[in-house]
């Protein structure tokens, strides 16, 4: 396939680029300091500005998929604007973990121990992913990583959900950066969560 990762620059984008490149597939690597890319076969560094909705979409016209990393400072209805006016079929998030429920009806962010300071950041997504689901003519899929994610292995094995905060035995929700690259580069392959919103941790 041919990918348009934006964010490409970004500790979650950089493992994206190289997980997707390493499968085969072509990757345009998209960032305001593409000087900031990972280099390797099958990728192509380009300068883009997510928030100007016309000339990202004539960089990603003829892509296959666009894979998101950026921060939520770009509203979703921004970049659905440029991934319309490109006609690319589909569009996959990094999003965050606030929104997971850690009981029913209860979410990551509404409980004591999550910290005061990420709220903004972390409400960034939660309506990032409110906005999605109103969309119905875009196939999109929103990935919410495990509430960790830390540099470590790549080990190839993470479970998966959906909308509940995924736990090991300790109660901990954690996956590493290159490990979350592989739950984002198999849904790219498998599509299975169309438009909706799914989870990976260890």
């Amino acid at each position: 396939m041919k990918i348009a990762v934006l964010g490409a620059s970004g500790r979650a984008g950089s493992e994206i680029t190289r997980e997707a490149a390493a499968r085969g597939h072509e990757v345009l690597a998209i960032a305001r300091n593409p000087e900031k890319i990972a280099t390797g076969e099958r990728i192509t560094a380009a300068t883009g500005d997510a928030s100007d909705p016309a000339s990202l979409a004539a960089l990603i016209a003829g892509s296959d998929a666009v894979i998101s990393a950026l921060h939520f400072d770009v509203p979703a209805e921004t970049l659905l604007s440029a991934i319309r006016e490109a006609g690319v079929p589909r569009l996959l998030v990094t999003g965050g973990a606030a929104s997971l429920e850690v009981a029913p009806g209860k979410r990551l962010i509404d409980t004591p121990d999550f910290p005061e300071e990420w709220k903004t950041f972390a409400m960034g997504g939660i309506t990032f992913l409110g906005a999605l689901r109103q969309v119905d003519d875009v196939d999109w899929t929103f990935f919410s990583p495990a509430a960790l994610i830390f540099e470590g292995p790549r080990t190839g094995s993470y479970r998966s959900g959906g909308d509940e905060l995924v736990t090991d035995e300790a109660g901990e929700s954690k996956i590493s950066f290159a490990d979350y690259a592989i739950a984002m580069v198999d849904e790219l392959e498998a599509h299975k969560h169309s438009r909706e919103r799914f989870t990976a941790a260890y």
